[in-house]
């Protein structure tokens, strides 16, 4: 049988599907009765789903990251559908396609991973353009870097998030680098691609997006400090030069300011041209993603505003649908 996918699934539809379990918790309601609250995810998003009357060994018997065969009724609840179910079974991992499982970009892994060592190779300092080959010549570094959302749940949240959203500031600055004589581009353009970097290690996204133990502990900023070094140490060897105290010290900054106000994280506010625009760029791009993801998600078909997304704080203005857009049939993925 063809698989209904998240995207495709409306009120009143029976489902009788394999999903991966994204989140889990068991509660209780008032009376004290048990009931499982899941987060169940194929390729095309995620769905809310409940199983009441459950109990703890149903509880133990699959962990977050497991897969799941799921029975059940879509119910559409506070104009979002949520999945309420009759039965669920713990389903083995082995014969399965895992890529059905979790949420893909629209873009070639494999057209961006080449636009993006054309752009870090294009710099023009030597000591910046071999940082970037040692980075570039790692192939489990890169193999992680080009797969990794760039967040758990909102921000370009599915493989290969964390390079499309590096990637697109990287354009965006290649654009606007000659209307600012005094930004440093090599500089710039090195300091996107680096922001982010700890997010390879912060980040748990083999089978469910979430967060690794040392990603709890110490986040993805100074996880990107760490990896820097590393990768400034192995440069001596590539030139046979050292590696500028100035150079790695702005960079270091670009990492640790990148959020801007502490209250977003950082420990020090930008203080460098570069600094300040890494900041703007990396705030432009995800905001942006926001809005249109939150307009291309939104449940509420046919009308011209989004239901209320908290990551956004608001509802987002769609405008009137278009007759193209009215007589499209359903997604297909």
């Amino acid at each position: 049988m063809t698989r209904r996918y998240v995207k495709q699934l409306t009120n009143g539809e029976s489902v009788d599907e394999i999903f991966l379990v994204a989140e889990k918790q068991l509660r209780s309601n008032r009376q004290g009765q048990l009931y499982l609250q899941l987060d169940l995810r194929d390729r095309s998003g995620t769905i809310s789903a409940r199983l009441w009357n459950a109990s703890e060994e149903q509880a133990r018997s699959f962990e977050t990251g497991d897969y799941v065969k799921a029975k059940g009724k879509v119910q559409l609840f506070q104009g979002s559908v949520q999945l309420i179910l009759w039965q669920l079974e713990p389903t083995p991992s082995e014969p399965l396609d895992l890529g059905e499982f979790l949420p893909q970009g629209t873009r070639s892994v494999a057209e961006m991973t080449a636009r993006l060592r054309q752009l870090l190779m294009g710099v023009s300092d030597p000591h910046l353009r071999a940082l970037a080959e040692c980075f570039l010549i790692d192939e489990q570094f890169l193999g992680r870097f080009t797969s990794a959302p760039a967040g758990v749940r909102v921000h370009h949240a599915y493989q290969g998030g964390l390079l499309e959203h590096v990637l697109t500031m990287m354009e965006v600055a290649d654009r606007i680098a000659n209307l600012y004589p005094a930004l440093n581009r090599d500089l710039l353009i090195l300091g996107i691609f680096l922001h982010d970097l700890g997010k390879v290690l912060e980040l748990d996204y083999e089978r469910a997006f979430g967060y690794t133990d040392q990603g709890q502990l110490i986040g993805h900023l100074v996880l990107g400090v760490g990896l820097l070094d590393e990768k400034v140490r192995q440069t001596v060897d590539l030139t046979g030069e050292a590696f500028p105290d100035e150079l790695v010290m702005r960079l270091k900054h670009m990492i640790v300011s990148h959020h801007g106000p502490p209250e977003f994280g950082s420990p020090k506010p930008p203080m460098t041209p570069e600094a300040i625009a890494l900041h703007y760029l990396d705030n432009f791009d995800a905001k942006v993603f926001a809005y249109c993801r939150q307009i291309r998600d939104d449940p509420a078909a046919g009308s011209t505003w989004t239901s209320f997304d908290p990551s956004v704080g608001h509802r987002v203005y769609k405008g009137s649908p278009s007759r193209e857009e009215e007589s499209n049939g359903e997604d297909s993925f």
